[in-house]
């Protein structure tokens, strides 16, 4: 006997494990049953009690930890991993390569290009000006360049660019676009370095 659900539309790749108490293709309010297809790809591993809402594209090999919750109506890419407790809102781009680590929260808007990577207990946000009217017809999450990668405990604020392999240092408050190749820490965080001056050898396009 199954301990998954797994609703109407939902197009699973083959070889896909599914652990217990799993739901995929929960409905968002107004929807009905199977009117949002959802697809996962092959070779995918959704650990227990994940939820991942219908109309909802995920490539193939992406993985969760354990109680992962996915919004609905987000393109997420090939070879994903979405750490245990983490949150991804709706209308989020994630790109191939991403790896996303435990209790990360990605509100709707944001953008998380290929090979990027998130620490634990990241926080991106999307509203400047929280329960401001009209506050939701302006959300602008974080844009997460190609390669750039985000240290622990990090807050980004809404609509930052972080530029491509970039560096933001652990517990770092983001409040301005990052250049492309920049080291930031601080709260502010500010430019320190360069990543080529780091102490371990960068890979070579990241130079």
């Amino acid at each position: 006997m199954s301990t998954f659900i797994v609703r109407a539309n939902v197009n699973l790749g083959v070889r896909t494990v599914v652990e217990d108490f799993c739901i995929l293709g929960a409905l968002p309010r107004g929807f009905e049953d199977g009117a949002l297809a959802t697809v996962i790809g092959r070779d995918a591993v959704i650990r227990s009690h994940t939820v991942i809402y219908a109309g909802n594209v995920i490539g193939d090999h992406f993985q969760t930890g354990n109680k992962v919750n996915i919004r609905e109506s987000n393109r997420i890419g090939h070879h994903v991993s979405v750490g245990t407790l983490s949150v991804i809102e709706h209308h989020v781009e994630i790109g191939d390569n991403v790896r996303i680590h435990t209790q990360a929260f990605i509100p709707e808007y944001s953008v998380l290009e290929d090979g990027c990577w998130i620490g634990p207990n990241v926080v991106f946000t999307n509203a400047k000006y929280p329960l401001a009217p009209g506050v939701k017809n302006q959300l602008a999450g974080p844009v997460i360049r190609r390669g750039a990668k985000i240290g622990a405990n990090v807050t980004l604020l809404p609509g930052v660019v972080i530029g491509e392999h970039s560096l933001v240092g652990a517990g770092s408050v983001v409040v301005r676009d990052v250049p492309p190749h920049a080291v930031v820490v601080g709260n502010p965080a500010r430019v320190i370095r360069h990543v080529s001056d780091l102490p371990y050898a960068p890979l070579v396009h990241e130079r």
